[in-house]
């Protein structure tokens, strides 16, 4: 009796194991149509002579439109574009040796933009697969002043090129006080279509809902689109995702108990204090209170809640993608997980 129950056990284990494994399985994309191109307005804008700017701006306006728009008014802030007045104000932009350097340096990193393209395209092809009614939008690369990083509007996402530039860049530093190093060293290329993606899912697909307060929701929904950049971004690196340094995520693996543990001692998952809970959440150089030596990784709610929600469907096989993406009971997603992290052996 003993032998069949022990033999039950280790078939249904098998059939949980095999089920999660293909919960994870890659998915082929091969057969998904999308192709994505860069459209350079930073190459247009540098093209500007200050002498024909009452031709050539109303040209790249009728190329662009919105996001021209979008540039000068909301980026550049150079006011409404009612009138030509404005024209002045871009003239000397385009004469000064602050943009002309900046141009310079960002040329010399982006030379081409093929590889960015094809990895765009890559992540898009999975978001289509998942996501069928997914419009693909334009994609506009342009020099923000190291204002704004990845802009959405209508119809197009933006991708500030000087805020991509490697982390070595010579324009870091000076930003120092406004974007600290922790922040800019991942201001590199490989960085654009992850954020690309990120942005997508967080201010497009899925907005956080105004009820989400406590930090236990706050911790599945950051999850679930870090489980989403999973499946959409298979190949990508999960440092690089949660945007740690590769010492980050190998603290966070080997601490995930403790930093759990945390979390319940001081009773923070039902807390909804915004104060006390965004330190758990927020782009920083570590973790107040976590580890010694300040050696703890950043943004510990997000990984928690993402390991949470890689649990949950490791033991829900039968749930999709899109029906995790839907679900809005964290206390239902936190109990089925069946979340219970261990010390991992050295």
């Amino acid at each position: 009796m003993n032998l069949i129950k022990n033999k039950t056990n280790l078939f249904f284990l098998a059939l949980t194991i095999l089920f999660a494994c293909n919960n994870d399985k890659a998915v082929d994309v091969s057969h998904v149509k999308v192709a994505v191109e860069l459209l350079r307005f930073d190459q247009d804008f540098a093209k500007l002579e200050p002498n024909k700017l009452t031709t050539q701006l109303p040209l790249m306006q009728k190329k662009y439109g919105v996001f021209y728009n979008d540039y000068f008014q909301k980026i550049l802030n150079l006011g409404p574009l009612a009138d030509t007045s404005y024209y002045k104000q871009v003239r000397e932009i385009i004469k000064g040796q602050a943009f002309i350097d900046l141009q310079y340096e960002t040329d010399s990193v982006y030379t081409n933009t093929q590889k960015i393209e094809s990895e765009i395209t890559q992540a898009y092809k999975h978001i289509v697969y998942y996501y069928p009614q997914t419009k693909v939008p334009k994609f506009i690369t342009y020099i923000s002043g190291f204002q704004v990083q990845n802009p959405i509007g209508v119809g197009y996402i933006g991708i500030g090129l000087d805020m991509f530039l490697g982390a070595n860049s010579k324009f870091y530093p000076a930003l120092v006080e406004s974007v600290p190093s922790y922040i800019s060293k991942r201001f590199t290329p490989d960085n654009i279509a992850p954020r690309v993606v990120e942005l997508v899912a967080r201010e497009d697909m899925f907005p956080e809902l105004d009820k989400d307060k406590t930090l236990l929701s706050k911790m599945i929904y950051n999850g679930k689109i870090m489980y989403f950049m999973d499946k959409v971004c298979p190949n990508l690196a999960d440092s690089t995702k949660i945007g740690f340094s590769a010492t980050q995520i190998k603290w966070a693996t080997q601490n995930e108990p403790d930093i759990w543990g945390f979390f319940l001692e001081e009773n923070l998952l039902y807390q909804s204090d915004y104060f006390k809970i965004q330190r758990y959440l927020s782009e920083a150089p570590f973790t107040p209170g976590i580890g010694s030596q300040n050696e703890s990784a950043p943004k510990l709610g997000i990984f928690i809640g993402w390991q949470i929600v890689k649990k949950y469907m490791a033991q829900n096989p039968d749930v999709t993608l899109q029906q995790l993406m839907l679900e809005r009971d964290e206390q239902k997603v936190l109990r089925l997980a069946k979340y219970h992290p261990k010390v991992l052996n050295n």
